[in-house]
C-alpha cells in the first residue's frame, strides 16, 4: 500500500514467553525474528546503495472521480 516495501521473514513475526529470559528460550521465533532483521537490514542497504536513498521513478498520482 502507497508505495511501501514490505520486509518479509520465514514465519509469523512473534516470539514466545511470559516471564523474562523465556522469549529467548523460543528457537523458532528468534531465528525468525533474526531473518526479519537480516532481511530488513539487505533493503535498507539495497535502497541506500549510492548514499541517498535510490527510489524508482513515479508518475504523477491521477486520482479517478467515480461520481460524475
Amino acid at each position: 500500500m502507497m508505495n511501501m516495501p514490505v520486509v518479509t521473514s520465514q514465519y509469523w513475526n512473534v516470539v514466545y514467553g511470559r516471564e523474562e529470559g523465556q522469549a529467548l528460550l523460543d528457537t523458532e521465533g528468534m531465528q525468525t525474528m533474526r531473518t526479519l532483521a537480516n532481511n530488513m537490514a539487505w533493503l535498507l542497504k539495497k535502497i541506500h546503495a549510492n548514499g541517498k536513498p535510490d527510489y524508482p521513478e513515479r508518475e504523477e498520482w491521477q486520482p479517478m472521480h467515480f461520481i460524475r
